[in-house]
């Protein structure tokens, strides 16, 4: 599938995304969820099992279903996958399913987006367990710097949650994030990408074409 310009800004995280000019977005599906990734201009697609909404009873009919639409060219990463402590089935259901989205995501060559909550141990033990080979996005990061700086060290890629993003308080933490490392969402909220990136790059005091340019070549190392 087409990816995006390099004119483009790059939403790396959304759900229920609509096509927008001069925008590339990558739509979540959660697959307890009744969408279907269609093929739309400008849009493609991450589908997992989120840890939220796993249970004995439908973690194989969910796991098929991140196979299946995962085969699909425009779904280009799988996830959100991961570890959740405040909400979801026990610890040992979430790491099944995770590590059988790990597989696909190595099997099938596409990266894998994080979602982890208060359960940051679970996540590097893991990483240190596989070894991946494909890359790891954390999305809708807010933690403190040496949190940042730790999952860097694992070579991971970070996502900040958005309005984290745009807090000035949060610019020490996100200068911490190399360029080459850093992605952008909107994670669903009712905002435009532009705007965030507009915030951010204010933040860090560089150009907003320095910033588009980073995340574009982001995404062409990551996909």
């Amino acid at each position: 599938m087409k990816g995006p310009d390099k004119y483009d800004f790059i939403n790396i995280h959304d759900h229920g995304a609509h096509p927008f000019d001069g925008v590339f977005t990558i739509d979540n599906i959660m697959v307890h969820e009744t969408r279907y990734p269609a093929e739309i201009p400008g849009i493609a697609y991450s589908c997992g099992a989120h840890p939220w909404y796993i249970t004995e009873d439908n973690i194989d009919i969910m796991i098929g279903k991140v196979k299946e639409y995962a085969s699909l060219p425009h779904v280009i990463a799988i996830g959100e996958a991961g570890f959740d402590r405040l909400k979801g089935p026990d610890k040992m259901l979430q790491e099944k399913a995770f590590i059988e989205q790990v597989e696909i995501s190595e099997e099938l060559r596409k990266p894998l987006f994080i979602h982890c909550v208060k359960a940051w141990d679970e996540l590097l033990g893991s990483y240190k367990k596989i070894q991946p080979e494909m890359k790891w996005i954390i999305h809708g990061f807010r933690g403190k710097t040496d949190l940042a700086e730790q999952l860097l060290g694992k070579g991971l890629y970070i996502s900040p949650w958005v309005e984290w993003a745009i807090r000035p308080e949060s610019t020490a933490t996100i200068k911490s994030i190399p360029l080459n490392r850093l992605f952008l969402e909107t994670d669903g909220f009712d905002i435009e990408i532009e705007p965030v990136y507009r915030v951010v790059a204010e933040h860090l005091q560089i150009e907003l074409e320095t910033l588009k340019k980073s995340i574009y070549d982001n995404f062409y190392n990551v996909f």
